[in-house]
């Protein structure tokens, strides 16, 4: 899938003008107002009125968000209604809740629970049930191991990774966690000021950048923090 234009703009400036691949799985880093957040929110259908976005694909790729594209917050809470039972906020047959609620390691009477009930790993395989009731061919993840402890992060991106070699969805993953992109992805794109700045194999950008902006993200390790410049 290849994401050959995206360009937002205001009056009189141009917030984002990028291009990239994604072939299998891709992370999407970079600082803080680098427009990482813009892009998702681009791809989405979620910018506001005052800026303007040119967004094309390759053909034969129709974007609809909740239907070709689905979306993993960081944040469950905000996907979720906490005066809801989990059974009602899925739109598809509870026989096809409880199929999605064992891809993700769920027990099917949690179904009958409303969110506070859950853990934030729970609500998060939860947000990611959700997220597959359409079968997407494009999954956005949102920093979702952010608010995780260390061995429920791990637990999540296997599970991820394992849902989309049984589903076939390809991901694009943005994150400030050099560790967990280098998990779960396989390519990486680095964006500075709304511009790539590098892009490519995973490893082959983490064992040998060729530009100082990315070398210095990866030096700082920046898995507990946004690096700023």
């Amino acid at each position: 899938m290849k994401i050959s234009k995206l360009k937002i703009t205001l009056p009189d400036k141009t917030l984002v003008d990028i291009n990239f691949d994604i072939n299998s799985s891709l992370a999407l880093v970079g600082q803080s107002g680098s427009g990482k957040s813009l892009t998702l929110k681009a791809l989405l259908g979620m910018l506001p009125d005052s800026m303007k976005c040119d967004l094309e694909f390759d053909a034969g790729f129709e974007l609809k968000a909740g239907k070709s594209i689905s979306f993993v917050p960081q944040n469950p809470f905000t996907a979720l209604s906490p005066l809801t039972k989990i059974k009602k906020q899925f739109f598809i047959e509870d026989s096809k809740v409880e199929e999605l609620f064992k891809k993700v390691g769920l027990d099917a009477d949690l179904l009958d629970r409303f969110p506070p009930e859950l853990s934030g790993g729970q609500l998060q395989r939860v947000v990611i049930a959700m997220a597959l009731e359409n079968e997407p061919e494009l999954m956005l993840l949102d920093e979702p191991t952010t608010a995780l402890d260390p061995d429920t992060r791990v637990l999540i991106l296997d599970m991820l990774r394992d849902l989309q070699s049984e589903m076939g969805f390809k991901i694009l993953f943005v994150t400030h966690d050099m560790n967990s992109a280098k998990s779960l992805c396989e390519d990486i794109c680095v964006i500075r000021h709304g511009k790539v700045i590098e892009s490519g194999i995973m490893n082959e950008i983490l064992s040998q950048p060729k530009n100082l902006y990315t070398k210095t993200l990866i030096e700082a390790n920046f898995a507990n923090r946004e690096f700023r410049l």
